[in-house]
C-alpha cells in the first residue's frame, strides 16, 4: 500500500499483500485484500457485498480485510506451517479481527523480528514506561498451523485493518 498523489489529492493505493508460509510440502498462499461494500436491492434491503479493495475507493477509516488461503500442494503431510502477513503501512490492525481455525495466532510489534501472543507483548514509551502493547503497535500477524496439513488440505486466515 503507498499514497500517491493524483490530480492535486492524496489517494492510498492498496498493493497485494505478502504472505509467506515454510515450504514444508510445498505449500500454495494466495492472499487476497477486500472491502465490504453495502448496497440497496430493488426491494430496498441492504446487502454487503465484498470487493477487491484495489478496485474500490478506499479511503481514511476505512476497514479492509486481508484473507489468505493456503493449500498443501505436496505428496507429504506438512509440519510447522506459518503463514505472516505484515500490517501495510498506513493502517492499523482491527482488535481481535484476526481468525484462523486450527492456527496459534501470534503478533509482532518490532517489524516481524519476534512474535507473541497479544497479553504478552509490551511497549516502552519515550520515558521508559513500560504499557501492553496496543492493536495500533502491531507490525505482522502470524498463523501457525496447529496440527499438520495432510496432503490436499486447506485453510484460510484473516484479519482486518483500518485505513488511516
Amino acid at each position: 500500500m503507498m499514497l500517491k498523489e493524483v490530480a492535486g489529492m492524496t489517494v492510498l493505493v492498496l498493493l497485494p499483500v505478502l504472505a509467506w508460509g515454510q515450504q514444508k510440502g510445498g505449500i500454495e498462499v494466495v492472499t487476497t485484500s477486500e472491502v465490504e461494500v453495502r448496497q440497496q436491492n430493488t426491494k430496498g434491503e441492504t446487502a454487503v457485498k465484498r470487493i477487491e479493495a484495489a478496485k474500490a475507493k478506499v479511503a481514511p477509516g476505512d476497514i479492509v480485510i486481508f484473507s489468505t488461503r493456503y493449500v498443501n500442494r505436496g505428496k507429504q503431510a506438512a509440519t510447522n506451517v506459518s503463514v505472516t502477513n505484515p500490517v501495510p503501512e498506513h493502517m492499523q490492525y482491527v482488535d481481535m479481527s484476526a481468525e484462523g481455525k486450527g492456527t496459534r495466532i501470534e503478533y509482532s510489534i518490532d517489524g516481524g523480528k519476534t512474535y507473541a501472543p497479544s497479553e504478552k507483548l509490551k511497549v516502552t514509551d519515550k520515558q521508559g514506561r513500560v504499557r501492553p502493547a496496543l492493536p495500533g503497535d502491531y507490525t505482522h500477524i502470524r498463523w501457525t498451523v496447529t496440527a499438520p496439513l495432510a496432503p490436499g488440505s486447506a485453510g484460510n486466515v484473516s484479519f482486518r485493518a483500518r485505513v488511516q
